[in-house]
């Protein structure tokens, strides 16, 4: 009961915050919309600590929530499942998102969301619509570094819902620095079939689908650039992934 984690939060109120939320996709998951999970049992046989896992993104809440469902469910035996059961036994704590503080900010159920591991940071490139720029917040790289040192962290490293947006740099000095495990994500349907949000079901049956790919073989003493370069591949998010869903619509303009 007294057990806190790496930010001195109690662990016991955020499992129970935890089977809250989850409780609220369970019918938009399981009955409202398809869930194909692909690659989940690789959660099984990563260590308890260090692990980062870059995706794509494509609502604030929803995309999160299906890759802490595939965890849970995981790691109580049912791989590429939907399971109440998963959420509710919570058998892993130690896990963070991060988030951009403005968004976590932004109302009542964001600000109870970031109760659930949100590792909240200052956008260095936008703040209320606006093109900004200002230097990363040293606390910010502090936070996430603790947050690792505890747990796994999930990052977007793009840091907006934009599809094929750029990748932030921020990513890959924490990966040179820190030596992370990296699991790319590739998600996609949420778009689809939530609001930007994420909260709100706008089309019911959708299919929301989750690749978990196998750890990113990285050289941890490569530069930035390539390192990044190769986050983004691996969630399918750079240039060449963009050209392939270009291809259906070119074939469709052409038997107009």
């Amino acid at each position: 009961m007294l057990k806190r984690n790496a930010f001195g939060q109690p662990v016991t109120v955020k499992r129970w915050l935890v089977r809250v939320f989850g409780s609220m996709f369970y019918r938009k998951f399981r009955w409202k919309n398809i869930t194909d999970i692909q690659g989940a049992e690789i959660f099984q046989d990563l260590p308890d600590s260090n692990v980062l896992l870059v995706s794509n993104h494509q609502t604030y809440f929803a995309d999160v929530t299906l890759m802490v469902y595939s965890i849970q469910s995981s790691l109580i035996g049912r791989p590429n499942e939907i399971t109440l059961k998963g959420f509710l036994k919570c058998p892993k704590a130690n896990f963070y998102f991060i988030a951009a503080e403005e968004t976590m900010k932004s109302g009542f159920l964001p600000k109870v969301f970031a109760r659930a591991g949100a590792i909240t940071v200052k956008r260095t490139w936008r703040e209320k619509g606006k093109e900004i720029k200002r230097e990363v917040d040293s606390k910010d790289i502090s936070n996430i570094a603790k947050a690792l040192s505890d747990g796994w962290v999930i990052s977007f490293p793009q840091g907006t819902t934009t599809p094929f947006a750029p990748g932030r740099k921020g990513t890959a000095h924490i990966i040179k620095e820190h030596k992370p495990i990296v699991i790319p994500i590739v998600i996609n349907g949420f778009r689809r079939a939530f609001d930007k949000k994420g909260l709100f079901t706008k089309k019911k049956g959708t299919t929301l689908s989750l690749w978990i790919k196998p750890p990113l073989e990285i050289d941890y003493d490569g530069d930035v650039e390539t390192i990044m370069e190769q986050i983004i591949d691996g969630i399918e998010q750079s240039e060449k992934y963009n050209l392939v869903e270009k291809v259906p619509l070119i074939a469709d303009l052409e038997s107009l």
